[in-house]
């Protein structure tokens, strides 16, 4: 964990968001460009959202897998280098007319005509490293790509309303099934293949310039998810594999009937009896993946909050006692560098928790003004062992909270400061976090290229507009990134 005790700072900015011009950021130029610009900034960390497909309302925590990569961020140029693809396939593709939002709906379309070129080209030249990276990955790849080609065959509808025979993976039908549509799980494979072949290219050209990869490992996985599908033993499922109960939080002062995320929870009686093998095997390919990962929700090991999967609000969940610190324990990532999630309604049974894995915990400045909750968000409150975050993906920028916020909330932070006006309180909040005792600081793209509300990357609780963010080219060049040194060297941060 030597990683999070040394002073260092970095920048959260998903894949997604990039420059570029087909429709969504990717594994290209523009993800190498970003790098070298966190280099000239002195940062130490380049952090993510989870690089997982996008599943239900786009969003990255409900993946339909939680070991794939997502294949939109497959670079085309990179293709074409590879002799893969031709620029004539992909160039008068139309992937949307603003080029600071994502349209997943033509992504969803179009990627797969380009993908499905790829193809051609893919096995009538296989790389010679494809067959060993299909071995060395068939504990997760060949039931994913089976599930999506079965996904398919159905027109996308949810495994609960496959058949029987599929749903419940009775081998004769899976046989049947996998000889029938070779080529579609063969195409599946590919795409994980061309992932990661871009992925660990970018993470080894980060890691040789000393940017170390954060990645996010959402606690949770979705009911239509291969996870579930391949494992049904791990979760809380009725005989139907429906979820018995879904994952969510109480009603607080946020939100009056709490929040409903329907995922389903962990069946962690027989977790532990198997030695939590499933989540061993998901960690280490996340090690593999990234330098640190941000465990998200990490209160929900101590005690997590189920509510009946019938409701249609999370007023009427109950606390069930999670697997504590004999899970940290018996995964050995107690001396892994990780950053806990600890935000929410903590009590002292997840602080203790806390304080016995070592994990830093997370600080988020935005909170520190925050008049409906007493909180200790304020960087004299910061203890040497934490992160602190100016905002986080589920956060306004801070140009947005200003206006967004209640104004008694943004006259604390004016007052804190001692500022008049509210457009200074970027540059001053990210002064503070960089400032602070927390070993390591991270800052949003957004905040630090100074976007208003349409720079919010989610809101919780919302179905639609979110996860769309993009950064121009333009904008990731307005940024004052010597400025960004400067501080980060002030702070004795530099890296």
């Amino acid at each position: 964990m030597s990683e999070l005790k040394n002073r260092a700072s970095g920048v959260l900015m998903h894949i997604s968001s990039l420059p570029g011009s087909c429709g969504i950021g990717t594994l290209g130029k523009d993800a190498y460009a970003f790098i070298d610009k966190l280099c000239i900034a002195g940062q130490s960390y380049w952090q993510l959202l989870p690089i997982c497909p996008t599943g239900y309302g786009d969003s990255p925590y409900q993946s339909f897998s939680t070991s794939a990569g997502n294949p939109y961020f497959i670079d085309f140029e990179e293709l074409v280098k590879a002799g893969f693809l031709d620029y004539s396939d992909y160039e008068l593709i139309n992937w949307g007319k603003d080029d600071q939002k994502v349209d997943y709906g033509l992504l969803y379309v179009n990627r797969k005509i380009v993908f499905e070129k790829v193809q051609k080209k893919f096995f009538a030249h296989k790389p010679n490293d494809y067959d060993s990276f299909c071995i060395e990955n068939e504990a997760w790849l060949d039931d994913y790509a089976l599930f999506m080609a079965i996904k398919d065959a159905h027109g996308g509808v949810a495994m609960s309303q496959w058949e029987d025979e599929i749903r419940f993976r009775k081998e004769g039908a899976l046989a049947a099934f996998s000889a029938a549509h070779e080529k579609e799980i063969s195409y599946y494979k590919m795409l994980q293949y061309l992932f990661f072949t871009q992925w660990n290219r970018v993470k080894n050209y980060a890691n040789d310039h000393g940017i170390k990869i954060i990645g996010d490992l959402p606690i949770y996985v979705s009911s239509d998810s291969v996870d579930v599908w391949a494992a049904p033993k791990n979760f809380m499922l009725d005989d139907n594999l429906n979820p018995i109960e879904v994952a969510g939080c109480p009603p607080d002062c946020f939100a009056a009937t709490g929040q409903l995320w329907g995922n389903p929870v962990y069946n962690w009686k027989y977790l532990k009896e198997t030695d939590y093998e499933w989540w061993k095997a998901r960690l280490d390919r996340s090690f593999k993946m990234y330098d640190i990962i941000r465990i998200d929700h990490f209160r929900g090991f101590e005690s997590f909050y189920c509510i009946p999967a019938q409701d249609k609000t999370a007023e009427h969940g109950v606390w069930r006692e999670g697997p504590g610190m004999d899970f940290f324990e018996k995964t050995g990532i107690v001396s892994k560098p990780v950053i806990a999630e600890d935000l929410g309604f903590l009590t002292d049974g997840v602080r203790n928790l806390l304080k016995a894995t070592g994990f830093p915990g997370m600080n988020v400045l935005q909170f520190a003004f925050d008049t409906r909750d007493e909180n200790d968000y304020l960087p004299e409150h910061y203890i040497d062992n934490s992160v602190v975050y100016t905002g986080t993906h589920d956060n306004d920028t801070i140009l947005g909270w200003t206006k967004s916020a209640p104004q008694k909330d943004v006259g604390n932070a004016l007052d804190y400061f001692s500022l008049e006006a509210p457009e200074k309180l970027p540059v001053a909040m990210m002064e503070a976090a960089l400032r602070s005792k927390s070993n390591t600081c991270i800052l949003t793209m957004q905040d630090l290229i100074g976007k208003n509300e349409s720079g919010r990357m989610n809101t919780p609780s919302t179905q639609s507009g979110n996860w769309q963010w993009r950064a121009t080219e333009r904008e990731i060049d307005s940024v004052d990134w010597k400025w960004l040194r400067s501080v980060t060297e002030s702070a004795e941060r530099l890296s």
